[in-house]
């Protein structure tokens, strides 16, 4: 697991730079419509229901105000929607910033 050990906001897009030297950048608007919180995906119950995620899929004008490191695995965005639940593992980040 690669971790950041540089996050920025550069202009609107917040930037990462990661242990390995690798930059990601990413647009708020997808990183929030990304967001892997209950609100934003939904969660299964143990029947396999699904309860949630049914909110809005487009954020046209949401910003990034601030983040926070959660332990050694995670980062937690605040979007200017009030959004702040998702927590983003580095993994994911990772992911999401490798996927087109």
């Amino acid at each position: 697991m690669h971790a950041p050990v540089n996050i920025q906001l550069i202009g609107t897009e917040v930037a990462i730079v990661w242990d390995d030297g690798v930059e990601s950048y990413f647009n708020p608007e997808q990183l929030r419509a990304a967001s892997p919180s209950a609100e934003t995906q939904g969660e299964r119950d143990i029947f396999g229901h699904q309860y949630g995620g049914n909110g809005p899929k487009n954020f046209a004008g949401v910003t990034v105000l601030d983040w926070a490191k959660i332990g050694n695995y995670a980062v937690q965005f605040i979007f200017s929607d009030g959004h702040r639940t998702g927590l983003y593992s580095y993994d994911y980040l990772r992911k999401l910033a490798e996927s087109p």
